[in-house]
């Protein structure tokens, strides 16, 4: 057995877009906007939180409610943070128990292999949620067989644990990678109180049986907890305050899968069941407040078929869902008195034409119905073309729907006194149209996209002077989302690639009385430049990425404030101290930048971090 090498920068491969279609093909030949974070890049950057990474694509606004391990939410193109839908392995990870959200604050860095980002409404080909964009974070179930092991450590106290391992068997493939991090963190609230650490576990696992050709048995899952003390509010007051508050979640889930064809086959199929749990609890000084689970079962089925008429090469696709969820809660603190119990199924029916005119045209119609039990039934399309105009330049331009599913808080969460839920919403939709243009040729590549988004139907709160309560409703007016997006990169060899985003975003909403107001949390400028590469026993990766001015809500003076723009920069440089042995040192905030995401949650400085790598391969 061999020790095997850091990862290695894989200059000007070919990248396989999963997300942008129900069948996976090249980036370049898909007409949506995409973004991939590779190994190499993982590895390179070494940043603990997947996050960390979505921060330096274009359009990507990231809010974490304090440290690390703080409550995170993700908005793309100006959507709401549960307008992003996420995949892990081909499981739908939302989770049904935190208002239809993915839990970004679970899920570190150490058990990804790959992650993409498709920007844009998508529920013609992914269903509720894909209203922003689709994150899928993923892999091989075995590219290679070996097993690594990294241990880190650095400023705040913070301890970092992982390692994977795969088997790749020609007929059997095994792939599995965990994580573990904690951190004593900072005080979230004015830096005089106590400390707000956290602790993140997490494990994920694929694998892949082929007893006869073309027929493949999958299974793949993955687990996430994590522990999080967090500032919350002062009971009497109801201002912020240094409280001993602290969130306990955990979120789990597995799926197997029978697929029948090879890629290029004519025919191909493939049927999955999944089962995803949730379990979400609020302590405060150690007892507990009150809790919420979720659990979400699927079956999918799908055909896909390609031929070739003329000069032209089809591809239709046809899949169907069938969804059941159940949510229900409890407190403790309270008496019980918001305790319940609910339940909601759907089912969907989607069909894809993909359509390749020789090698300058290639067009994709997507559409997809949505039956509800709970609200009104949906149907959503997608539309593109992308012009290859030459070798080097393409022109693409795409029309895509999104819809959204009110939470089950929404429609029946219930607190004493305070909240009432309406089972009477519906569906929020959106629809967009966006056009691009871009370069690619020898390394060097750039693409300049102007879209622009329209949501209807919106949820909101809503106050009832009278009753003293608070419940949701669906807006009238529009709200409106639309901007630029700029991407260079530059691929010369595995020592260097240089890639830098801009994106410029314009977010309004219809306000009583005040005509349109900017969405919150959203900045109209941000940017990033990344650098990365590997020569000789040095691995190298930087990043700097730029969030603008934004507005937020301040809670305490119930008015809007205005959060100052910052900097936040991160290196890794590593070293093999021989074949397989890495010794390696990073920091994260280099500028130091005292900023936050979130109105009146510190986050913190500049801090560093060193470690220990260990590899071996067959």
């Amino acid at each position: 057995m061999d020790y095997a090498p850091p990862v290695e920068l894989r200059a000007n491969q070919p990248a396989i877009v999963v997300t942008a279609s129900r069948l996976p093909g090249p980036i370049e030949d898909s007409a949506a906007s995409v973004s991939i974070v590779d190994d190499a890049l993982l590895d390179h950057l070494g940043e603990s939180a997947i996050t960390a990474y979505l921060r330096l694509l274009p359009s990507t606004s990231i809010s974490t409610s304090g440290p690390s391990g703080s409550f995170t939410q993700v908005r793309i193109r100006g959507a709401e943070a549960n307008h992003s839908l996420l995949f892990i392995d081909g499981i739908r990870a939302n989770d049904p128990a935190a208002g239809n959200e993915p839990r970004f604050e679970l899920l570190n860095a150490d058990i990804a292999s790959r992650v993409e980002l498709v920007r844009g409404p998508q529920s013609a080909l992914w269903g509720s949620e894909a209203v922003g964009g689709v994150i899928a974070v993923g892999g091989d179930a075995a590219a290679s067989t070996g097993a690594s092991g990294t241990i880190e450590a650095g400023s705040l106290g913070f301890r970092r644990a992982s390692g994977s391992a795969s088997y790749d068997g020609g007929a059997l493939g095994i792939a599995l990678a965990f994580g573990h991090q904690s951190s004593d963190g900072i005080d979230s609230f004015d830096g005089d109180g106590e400390r707000d650490g956290f602790t993140s576990n997490a494990l994920r696992g694929l694998a892949r049986w082929s007893p006869v050709e073309k027929l493949a048995l999958t299974a793949s899952g993955f687990w996430l907890a994590g522990r999080s003390d967090y500032d919350g509010t002062d009971p009497f007051t109801y201002l912020r305050a240094d409280t001993l508050d602290r969130t306990r979640n955990r979120l789990a889930a597995g799926r197997v899968g029978l697929a029948y064809g090879e890629t290029t086959d004519a025919w191909q199929a493939k049927l999955s069941g999944s089962v995803l749990r949730s379990r979400n609890r609020n302590l405060l000084d150690g007892s507990e407040i009150n809790e919420s689970e979720g659990r979400r079962s699927t079956v999918d089925a799908e055909v896909d078929h390609l031929f070739t008429k003329g000069s032209v090469e089809h591809s239709l696709i046809v899949a169907g869902m069938v969804e059941n969820e159940r949510f229900s809660t409890a407190d403790i603190a309270f008496g019980g008195f918001s305790n319940q119990s609910r339940d909601r199924r759907h089912w969907s029916l989607t069909g894809e034409w993909r359509a390749s005119f020789g090698d300058r045209v290639i067009t994709d119609v997507a559409v997809r119905r949505d039956a509800f039990n709970r609200f009104r039934d949906a149907t959503t399309v997608r539309a593109s073309v992308l012009f290859k105009a030459s070798e080097a330049v393409s022109l693409t331009a795409s029309y895509g729907e999104g819809i959204a599913q009110p939470t089950f808080f929404d429609l029946f969460g219930f607190f004493p006194g305070s909240f009432v839920g309406n089972p009477s919403l519906k569906n929020e939709t959106s629809g967009g149209l966006e056009g691009s243009i871009r370069y690619r040729k020898n390394g060097l590549g750039a693409s300049l996209t102007a879209y622009a988004q329209r949501l209807r139907d919106e949820i909101i709160g809503t106050y009832d002077r009278n009753t003293f309560l608070s419940s949701a409703a669906n807006a009238a007016g529009k709200s409106r989302r639309q901007g630029i997006e700029a991407e260079a990169s530059w691929s010369p060899s595995k020592a260097l690639r240089l890639a830098a985003t801009y994106s410029f975003l314009d977010a309004s909403e219809p306000s009583f009385g005040k005509g349109r107001i900017r969405e919150l949390r959203r900045p109209k400028h941000s940017g990033s430049v990344t650098i990365d590469g590997s020569t000789g026993k040095f691995t190298y990766g930087g990043s700097i990425a730029y969030v603008g001015r934004r507005a937020d809500t301040d809670f305490d003076l119930f008015e809007r404030v205005s959060l100052s723009p910052y900097w936040l920069a991160g290196a890794r440089v590593a070293y093999a101290l021989r074949p397989g042995v890495e010794l390696f040192g990073r920091i994260a905030n280099a500028f130091d930048d005292r900023y936050q995401d979130v109105v009146g949650y510190r986050t913190e400085g500049r801090s560093a971090y060193a470690g220990l790598r260990l590899a071996v391969d067959r």
